[in-house]
């Protein structure tokens, strides 16, 4: 504690520690996991930062490579496929970020993913054994839609669930 904070009586607190920079929050920020650059942009506005501050530190972290959009939109990507999300819910996503669809593109067919056998095993590990009811059915249609598979394979995987279930 400094000598003027122990003749008033004040603490070590919030107020005492240098103020850190838009560059020193964003950089902190990517410590933790990848971030988009409209995603730090947020999170640094949020924060109380001014916009040609937090703009001007995007731009440095940039161009330092701390940075970088393909990066985070690649790792979301095989993220989200790990935890068994479908092209749709990823694509989503990805917009919500600020990649651009061309690009967006690029990653689903790069990501090289058998969407129906993912979608699949999201099936299997949910609900396990097939069903005939439909009311059941409808509900497992609807788990898969939400994860973010396409209709079609919703339809195929839901329908032969039924027949599975007709064949025990």
């Amino acid at each position: 504690m400094r000598k003027s904070d122990r003749e008033t009586g004040k603490g070590g607190g919030k107020a005492d520690r240098p103020t850190r920079t838009a560059y020193d929050k964003a950089l902190g920020l990517l410590a933790r996991r990848e971030h988009s650059r409209r995603e730090l942009k947020q999170k640094l506005e949020r924060g109380g930062f001014e916009h040609d501050e937090s703009v001007a530190a995007l731009e440095r972290l940039g161009d330092q490579g701390y940075q970088d959009d393909d990066r985070f939109a690649g790792s979301l990507v095989r993220s989200r496929v790990g935890q068994g999300y479908g092209p749709a819910r990823i694509r989503a996503e990805l917009r919500s970020q600020g990649i651009a669809d061309a690009r967006i593109r690029e990653l689903i067919e790069a990501a090289d993913v058998d969407w129906h056998d993912l979608a699949a095993n999201q099936l299997r590990r949910r609900y396990g054994k097939p069903s005939t009811d439909p009311a059941e059915r409808a509900r497992r249609a609807q788990f898969l839609l939400r994860r973010g598979f396409a209709a079609a394979t919703v339809r195929v995987l839901t329908h032969a669930d039924a027949e599975d279930a007709d064949d025990d």
